[in-house]
């Protein structure tokens, strides 16, 4: 009976899409207001969800533990990396035009200067090798080609592709390969192509099914679509019925863990966001506390509900909280745009996009072919094809701002932290670290420049960076600069020759707290002495230490 139901599901999706060859015509005045409400849909999402950011895992957030919005944290979006890092793409896209390469798109990454985590991260740091795409992003060179990050940031490419879903399909091949592969790939095309239908319908199962149509059917990434549709049309009463279906086939079942970073996995995290949408009814408040509450990157997930939710509904639309305080002349981090210029250039490329897919622009009205989808070939990040022996060329490793420091080692965490400290703390040793984070050097930690950052082996045990010190006469001290996570914190420990000197909380606020800490010596004045500098995790979220300088200058 299951497998019946789910077959008509999967033939009701595919008739949903199946439009009459033609034209679609969509207003100026419709395209602006769907675009804005979309850019703000996501702005109030990230900003909602971003206190309880991987701090559920595997567990639903309890509703008492829902951030209470406020109008004016609207503007703490600025800094998110949910909305920089995907108008870097449009910046590319503005100053090359759409036929900018990927190459080219490459390079413009590479010179990023923001900080990045898993796929974007390890993308990047291959860009920056003279690694090109699209092998910057494959298997062999990126272990974290299945992570969410293009889903992250695909919004952009259905908000310049309204009604165009190959265009969408075309972006994610340039764009999304930079850092992605397979199914992180598809994520990112399944919700620029939910994007692109949302300009015409608040039907969310047609935005959905036009999502699906534009990836490729076999992928486990399509498969987590059609269930949670199916999920929703046997219980819409109860998400987290679906919830709990999710979990148990996408993050305990072996087979769709194939290639998966654990909760940063793209396929767990788009079902999230899915619930939202479709348990949220419409209702912007219940799409962004749906999509928040399914936990794992639950800032993220909230902002690319909001953000599709927001295109379907657009601006006017939108509830009066999520407008009333929105900066609407502040850039955003990094990039070169305000509201009111992203505005512009979205519009801009729009306009371009519809051109180049065969439509054109009458007066203040698009004109858009209604072409069939095409989606990529399959490709399954645990059986990858071949690489294609990609590098910049010297002129274009010329145009990399950023080349790799020489303490940016590969090797495991413990090797990476310690070529990180053999460059910039030389003679301090560190215990064993554990995986999480990515611990190892830094280019730059909140106006701090070559950091190393370590993190803890377990929840239980610190990592140690230790050093014999000849402690000179006199009154000296050894100063160690040293911050938290912006998420996190973490208890330094100090001890001399085994006896604890220093114990504090580094960082308590949701914020980078960078301190200097003066050890006193004095006590051991000419005498050889073993340091101990200490990172203990006093829980286990984001327990990680930056360690700008430990030096002893003497008073």
């Amino acid at each position: 009976m299951r497998k019946c139901l789910c077959m008509m599901v999967a033939a009701g999706v595919a008739a949903a899409v199946a439009f009459a060859e033609g034209e679609r015509r969509l207003g100026m005045e419709q395209y602006r207001d769907r675009m804005l409400g979309g850019w703000v849909g996501q702005i109030a999402g990230v900003c909602w969800g971003a206190p309880t950011e991987f701090k559920w895992n595997d567990t639903v957030i309890p509703l008492a533990a829902m951030p209470e919005w406020k109008p004016e944290m609207i503007n703490e979006a600025f800094g998110q990396d949910d909305l920089y890092v995907e108008m870097t793409f449009l910046r590319s896209l503005e100053e090359y035009g759409l036929d900018v390469s990927i190459r080219q798109a490459g390079i413009d990454f590479a010179n990023s200067e923001y900080q990045l985590w898993c796929a974007n991260d390890a993308g990047r740091k291959n860009l920056r090798k003279g690694i090109a795409p699209p092998d910057s992003s494959h298997p062999q060179f990126n272990k974290c080609p299945n992570d969410i990050d293009y889903q992250i940031e695909a919004d952009f490419a259905g908000l310049i592709s309204p009604g165009m879903p190959n265009s969408v399909v075309a972006l994610g091949e340039k764009f999304g390969r930079l850092m992605n592969y397979g199914d992180g790939v598809y994520g990112g095309q399944f919700i620029g192509a939910m994007y692109t239908e949302a300009f015409f319908t608040d039907d969310m199962q047609k935005i959905i099914a036009a999502g699906l149509a534009a990836i490729p059917q076999d992928s486990q990434y399509a498969e987590m679509v059609r269930d949670v549709v199916k999920w929703h049309a046997e219980n819409p009463g109860d998400w987290q019925d679906t919830w709990r279906l999710c979990l148990k086939k996408y993050r305990q079942d072996p087979a769709y863990q194939k290639c998966s970073n654990g909760g940063i996995d793209v396929k767990i995290n788009g079902a999230c966001v899915l619930m939202g949408l479709l348990y949220g009814n419409g209702d912007m408040d219940q799409t962004i506390i749906i999509a928040t509450r399914g936990g794992w990157d639950s800032d993220c997930n909230p902002s690319t509900a909001g953000g599709v939710l927001g295109a379907a509904l657009g601006y006017a639309k939108l509830p009066e909280k999520f407008k009333q305080k929105l900066d609407m002349t502040r850039k955003f981090d990094f990039t070169a745009y305000n509201i009111p210029e992203l505005k512009a250039v979205c519009e801009k490329l729009a306009r371009q996009i519809v051109v180049q897919q065969g439509g054109r622009v009458e007066g203040d009205v698009f004109i858009i072919p209604d072409t069939p989808v095409q989606p990529s070939k399959l490709e399954l990040s645990w059986e990858p094809g071949p690489i294609a022996n990609s590098r910049f060329t010297e002129e274009e490793y010329e145009k990399v701002r950023f080349k790799p420091h020489p303490a940016d080692v590969p090797g495991n965490p413990t090797e990476r932290v310690q070529g990180a400290l053999d460059v910039l703390l030389p003679g301090w040793k560190t215990s064993a670290n554990g995986p999480d984070m990515n611990p190892g050097y830094r280019a730059e930690y909140h106006g701090h420049k070559h950091v190393v950052m370590t993190h803890p082996l377990d929840k239980d045990t610190g990592v140690t960076l230790s050093k014999d010190v000849d402690v000179p006469d006199g009154a000296a001290k050894l100063m160690v600069t040293i911050a938290n996570h912006e998420k996190g914190d973490f208890t330094f420990i100090a001890k001399v020759d085994g006896k604890e000197i220093m114990r504090k909380k580094i960082g308590d606020n949701d914020k980078v707290e960078w301190q200097t800490l003066a050890l006193d010596l004095a006590p051991y004045a000419g005498k050889r002495v073993k340091v101990e500098l200490i990172n203990q995790p006093d829980g286990w979220q984001w327990e990680a230490a930056y360690w700008g300088a430990i030096q002893m200058p003497l008073n």
